[in-house]
């Protein structure tokens, strides 16, 4: 029965509290889990903001690193959730940084990266994601996939809140006209 469950957000955001509250307390099984619930979460988001697989595990350890040397600092437990994707995205952008550091050395670019298959339906929404900028598909990956609010989509992003309006608003607008481009019959 207990796989079978479905929480409440509200109840999973106080669970996630109770466990940060415990691990900055020094509780170790609280630790591991809070890794085991947050772990596919940021590697989720590190995948769509990185772009590259192979980059991710490093990403998201890195942030961990960094989130597990800081959570004792984390004054309210109730803002793990931006303040973890807040981590995870400079992480994700020191990486970005230095593959395209490393790009720029090496003077090789390849013309058409190659997507291995899948479905047409998630290709097209991975397609959109791609296109977007990095910041509004941040804040897209935020909101849609990760259930942030907008509020704690500017504390991740570390921007005003009519910012993070801004780059959510034009991100549905890019992403509808992305998918609606891809429709399976619109010929038009």
């Amino acid at each position: 029965m207990r796989g079978t469950m479905h929480h409440s957000p509200d109840a999973e955001r106080l669970y996630d509290e109770l466990l940060v509250t415990l691990v900055q307390g020094g509780d170790r099984r609280a630790s591991e889990r809070l890794a085991a619930r947050w772990h596919p979460r940021l590697a989720r988001t590190a995948r769509r903001l990185l772009g590259n697989e192979q980059q991710v595990p490093g990403a998201v350890q890195d942030a961990w690193i960094a989130i597990v040397k800081g959570i004792a600092s984390l004054r309210d437990p109730s803002r793990f959730a931006p303040w973890a994707f807040g981590i995870l995205r400079r992480r994700c952008v020191d990486r970005i940084r230095q593959s395209q550091a490393r790009r720029s050395r090496e003077a090789s670019i390849d013309a058409e990266p190659s997507m291995e298959g899948g479905a047409h339906d998630g290709l097209a929404i991975r397609d959109a994601f791609a296109g977007l900028p990095h910041d509004q598909r941040l804040a897209a990956q935020l909101f849609f996939v990760e259930g942030l609010t907008l509020v704690e989509i500017a504390e991740v992003q570390d921007v005003p809140l009519g910012t993070a309006k801004t780059r959510l608003f034009h991100a549905r607008l890019k992403l509808k006209a992305a998918l609606t481009d891809h429709l399976p019959g619109d010929d038009t």
